[in-house]
């Protein structure tokens, strides 16, 4: 339970991490503070239902689309949050492409980075003696 307690925390940060990025570094992007937690739940949520699904429909229809199975969750769950939150607004043909980039290489790296941070405090708290006598 607790490994998928943080798992989905690790989730929703990169979620955050992306999404934040790309309004950060693309005028066409704008996210609101009414619909930022919505919005970051939903597109969470639609990735990790798509990631699968998507995976699942290209092994069997399009092997060689396998590697970008990851831009096209993002871009789906982006156009998801917009549709179904307030949260998000993407303007522009060439934004919609940037910000599937910006956001997946967000969420990638924070993905991959963000459990050596969790982990790392975890085993370090185990291995504090709580006596105070070296171990």
């Amino acid at each position: 339970m607790l490994r998928l307690l943080i798992r989905t925390l690790i989730f929703l940060l990169s979620a955050t991490l992306g999404l934040l990025a790309a309004a950060w570094l693309l005028p066409g992007v704008e996210l609101s503070v009414g619909g930022f937690i919505v919005t970051i739940v939903v597109f969470t949520v639609a990735q990790n239902v798509l990631s699968p699904f998507i995976m699942k429909m290209t092994a069997r229809n399009a092997p060689a689309f396998l590697g970008g199975v990851g831009l096209l969750s993002t871009f789906v769950a982006l156009l998801l949050s917009t549709l179904f939150t307030g949260g998000l607004h993407i303007t522009g043909w060439q934004t919609w492409i940037l910000a599937t980039l910006v956001v997946w290489l967000g969420t990638a790296l924070g993905a991959f980075f963000l459990p050596m941070f969790m982990l790392k405090k975890t085993v370090q708290k185990k291995r504090t003696p709580t006596s105070g006598l070296p171990i």
